[in-house]
């Protein structure tokens, strides 16, 4: 369980981060989805090309953990995105790790994780482990997670497009 102090470090990083893509072109509204329980605080950015893909970031406060990847509820464009990986000729973590160097960050082979949740979405999506909730007050954590948002951007918005 985690302490109101603790809760506030969670829900800080998010308002940051959110305030940070405000004005951001590149998408066209957000949303927020967060577990009941508090193990996952979720923010959706709904990119501006297609109506069925956004970018996530999710905080999981109690590993604690910070998720972002690209999601979508439609299994055609998720193959649509395999399918562009593998014409790369790059691995799931060379494709990711060459979108964020397009964003500045140096991070060789992220692991990137690929899956369908609720029978529904379908993610590729990167965690960056912290040492501890303290962690999210760190100029450089959130300059990462900023930049592993633009890199997941880079990485898939030439192929956004219905």
């Amino acid at each position: 369980m985690l302490t109101q102090a603790q809760q506030e470090q969670a829900e800080n990083l998010r308002t940051w981060i959110e305030q940070q893509l405000t004005s951001d072109e590149r998408f066209s509204e957000h949303a927020r989805g967060d577990r009941s329980d508090g193990s996952t605080l979720a923010t959706r950015w709904q990119t501006a090309e297609n109506p069925h893909v956004w970018i996530e970031l999710a905080i999981r406060p109690l590993i604690p953990q910070i998720r972002v990847g690209i999601v979508t509820d439609d299994r055609w464009k998720s193959e649509d995105f395999e399918e562009k990986i593998q014409e790369s000729g790059d691995t799931m973590s060379e494709f990711v790790e060459m979108g964020f160097e397009d964003a500045g960050l140096e991070w060789e082979e992220p692991l990137v994780e690929h899956y369908r949740a609720e029978s529904k979405y379908f993610y590729f999506s990167t965690p960056l482990e912290t040492v501890s909730l303290d962690d999210f007050t760190d100029e450089e954590l959130r300059t990462k997670v900023m930049r592993m948002i633009d890199g997941y951007y880079h990485a898939f918005g030439p192929y956004l497009a219905d």
